[in-house]
């Protein structure tokens, strides 16, 4: 498909640069099939039914944002995805200087050298020393706040809080599935009262969901893979839960990719544990989630082709419009919506 119909105006003051306070009071869109209607984030419980089950993303985003130098030449990296223990694929700014042996230093005393460039740009760092990877991290990194955010106000303290779900547990995403942003233990309390059931599986989402789409139609854009898990108990359970009737309900992108990327072509949740590169465009079978809640995407983005997939291509244009109307707020800290497709 043409990369240019999932375009759309977005007024730039719609722009979420904070998160609303509560998370909870945020405001949530609901498409249930082509009817779309106006709500909060706590009416979720009365618009979901006992039996449904909610699917979490568990990834905790780590300081992933870098800046170091080479020499006389400021580097600017993005982790984006782990290779092994000590070695990461950054995107890094001023990449062609760089070469295969050079060491950058970062804030903290903190090494690295390039042991790899990638066809795609991307550059593999081995960082040095014996202390975990992770420890250097928390010593030289930033929280990786998305470019729509961080080119309009500088990255700081409360982004630490802010940019972190409740339910964020396995260290290694560079993003945060910010669907879940919007979840507060009151609001997990009023879905355990209605019934409704919560799961959760992990995807450490990488660097690669905010870059363009530059190609000009679908077939020709790559995903970057990334890492993902689904334990034996819990796909046995969301395939109990589907049986009985409940809906599978993806919070976030992440956690849709990755229920369909283990899911068997009979339609059932299958254990999974490896890199998924799943790309959801208009014409896709979903084999096993029955809805998605997720905040609204850029244009021309693979979120929102992926939306698009799931619901239609014009009812979502006309859900956007919707949304820009009433002013709903955009993207990462922005604004739900619930996405109740036809079956």
């Amino acid at each position: 498909m043409r990369v240019d119909l999932f375009d759309f105006e977005l007024p730039q003051d719609l722009i979420a640069l904070r998160p609303a306070r509560p998370r909870d009071s945020a405001r949530l869109m609901c498409v249930a099939g082509e009817q779309i209607s106006d709500h909060g984030v706590l009416d979720l419980p009365q618009l979901l039914r006992a039996g449904d089950v909610l699917v979490f993303n568990d990834t905790r985003v780590i300081p992933a944002q870098l800046e170091g130098r080479r020499g006389q030449a400021t580097i600017g990296a993005t982790l984006h995805k782990r290779e092994d223990l000590r070695r990461w694929w950054a995107f890094v700014r001023n990449a062609r200087r760089l070469r295969a042996g050079d060491l950058v230093t970062f804030g903290g005393g903190v090494e690295a050298e390039v042991t790899d460039k990638g066809a795609d740009g991307a550059v593999l760092l081995e960082f040095l020393g014996e202390e975990p990877v992770e420890v250097l991290l928390h010593r030289a990194g930033t929280m990786p706040l998305p470019p729509y955010i961080a080119s309009k106000r500088p990255i700081d303290a409360q982004d630490a809080d802010d940019y972190q779900t409740i339910f964020a547990r396995e260290d290694g995403a560079v993003a945060a599935p910010t669907a879940s942003l919007h979840f507060t233990e009151r609001l997990v309390g009023a879905l355990d009262e209605a019934g409704i059931g919560r799961e959760t599986l992990t995807l450490h989402v990488g660097a690669g969901t905010f870059l363009p789409v530059k190609a000009e139609d679908t077939a020709e854009h790559k995903m970057h893979a990334e890492w993902g898990r689904i334990e034996p108990e819990t796909a046995g359970r969301l395939n109990a839960a589907r049986a009985a009737g409940g809906r599978l309900i993806a919070v976030g992108t992440t956690s849709l990719r990755l229920l369909e990327s283990a899911a068997s072509q009979d339609g059932r949740v299958q254990a999974f544990a490896g890199d998924t590169d799943i790309f959801i465009t208009p014409g896709c079978r979903f084999r096993v989630v029955d809805g998605l809640i997720t905040n609204f995407h850029l244009p021309k983005s693979t979120l929102f082709m992926l939306v698009s997939a799931l619901m239609g291509l014009e009812t979502m244009q006309r859900a956007y419009g919707h949304a820009i109307q009433q002013r709903y707020r955009f993207y990462s800290y922005g604004d739900g919506s619930l996405l109740l497709p036809q079956r």
